[in-house]
This record gives C-alpha cells, sequence and structure tokens, in this order.
C-alpha cells in the first residue's frame, strides 16, 4: 500500500523555565515513513520520548524542527506550520489519536461522546447511533451506561469508551498511546482486533504498546526510540 506519513528530521524540544532555562532535547532528527496497513510500535523505555513523538505528529507540541507530511484526501500536506484551520481539518478526516485519558464536556452522555467523530463527518444520527452501541457492546461497557456521563465510570470503563470514540470512524493515519494498558484480557484482545480491523481496511498505526503480547499482535516494524547517548552508556557498561 501507498505511504500515508512521512516524517523527516523532527526535532522537540523542551525549556525548563523552572530550571534555569535548561533545555532538553526530547526528540532529535527522527526520520520514518509508515504505509497504509501497517503498525509502527514506537520502542524504548520509559521518557524516550515516545509520548511526546505522538502528540507532536498531532500537533499538540510544536516541534523545534523537521517536516511531518500527511496524505490528506489525496494530496501531502506538511502540517508543521500548517494553519490551523487545516489542522482542524485533518484531525477531522484523516489523523486519529486515541490517547491515555479521555477527556470529555461534564453531564455529556457517552453515547454521545463515542458518536461525536461520526456526527462532525456528517453522519445521520441513527447510523452514528448504530456503530456506537456495537463499539460499545464490544467493549463491553453495560447497556444502562451508555444514557450516562462517562466522568462517573471507573477508570477503565473511560478507557475502552475512548477507545470506541476513537475507532468510531476509519482513520487513514491513527495514533495510539497505550490503548491496551490496564485493561483486562477480554477486552484488550477487542482493542487488538478493532487495530487489526484498521489495519486491514487500509489504516497507517503508530502505537505504543508497553504489553509485548499486544505489541507482538499487531507490529509490522519497531522504531527504536532509544537516545544515542543512552545507547553509548550502555555499550561502555558492557
Amino acid at each position: 500500500m501507498n505511504t500515508l506519513i512521512e516524517v523527516q528530521d523532527l526535532s522537540k524540544t523542551f525549556t525548563l523555565h523552572q530550571q534555569n532555562a535548561v533545555v532538553l532535547n526530547v526528540l532529535r532528527g527522527l526520520s520514518f515513513s509508515v504505509r497504509g496497513g501497517e503498525c509502527l510500535v514506537l520502542h524504548g523505555h520509559s521518557g524516550a520520548g515516545k509520548s511526546t513523538l505522538l502528540r507532536t505528529l498531532y500537533g499538540n507540541y510544536l516541534p523545534a524542527g523537521g517536516s511531518i507530511r500527511v496524505l490528506h484526501q489525496g494530496d501531502w500536506l506538511e502540517l508543521v506550520g500548517a494553519v490551523p484551520r487545516d489542522v482542524l481539518h485533518v484531525r477531522q478526516q484523516t489523523l486519529g489519536y486515541v490517547s491515555q485519558f479521555l477527556r470529555v464536556i461534564p453531564r455529556v452522555a457517552a453515547l454521545d461522546v463515542v458518536m461525536e467523530p461520526a456526527l462532525a463527518r456528517g453522519w445521520n444520527r441513527a447510523d452514528a447511533k448504530a456503530r456506537a452501541e456495537l463499539l460499545l457492546s464490544r467493549l463491553n461497557i453495560p447497556q444502562r451506561l451508555w444514557q450516562l456521563a462517562p466522568g462517573t465510570f471507573s477508570g477503565g470503563e473511560q478507557q475502552r469508551v475512548n477507545i470506541a470514540r476513537g475507532f468510531m470512524v476509519r482513520w487513514p493515519v491513527m495514533l495510539l498511546d497505550e490503548p491496551t494498558a490496564s485493561l483486562d484480557d477480554s477486552n484488550r484482545q477487542v482493542v487488538l482486533e478493532l487495530i487489526n480491523e484498521a489495519k486491514n481496511a487500509g489504516a497507517a498505526v503508530i502505537g505504543i504498546f508497553h504489553d509485548r503480547l499486544a505489541r507482538e499482535a499487531v507490529s509490522d516494524r519497531l522504531l527504536d526510540m532509544t537516545p544515542l547517548e543512552t545507547i553509548a552508556e550502555e555499550l561502555l557498561e558492557c
């Protein structure tokens, strides 16, 4: 399949203003591409910058340099420096992101939270409702909770609502930040099935999976994000 996202020489820094303006180079010279139907798993220890990379790809963080190009409705779009209108349109149509946390408007029912991406694309409410109900059922969210605000749910239930929302519509590119974390075996298996269904439908997936079995179930390639200085230190210690 065709390449759907390309990253070239991407860097990201953070300045710690309360610690003498120390600059942290979190991402440096990162380059990769991902094709449709492929899952690239970000690999590295805690603090290697995996979640930072996903947030930078999605536009939550501004990169210090480099390029992020995504195939958006048939044309390549450079996201670094893109105007907000274009970024929002990409987030609506092309780039899906499942974070570790559910952030919703208070008092909005779980069913409406899950349906929102489809309604934003112009689906009729009946079709969106049917798809949302199917996903909530597959992810074992009891029907009695569907009309309640997910802010009242347990952490695991909120995570599954978040996953249902993330897989509500087809995304050409999907960013997944620990989607199987803290799930039991049954629900973990459902999430892995949803990921593989998205891949089979042509999605390019970039994900973080600390669970080895989950990683092996969906991964096509690994991107090693261990910092170069850490590799050097480990070699010196051997």
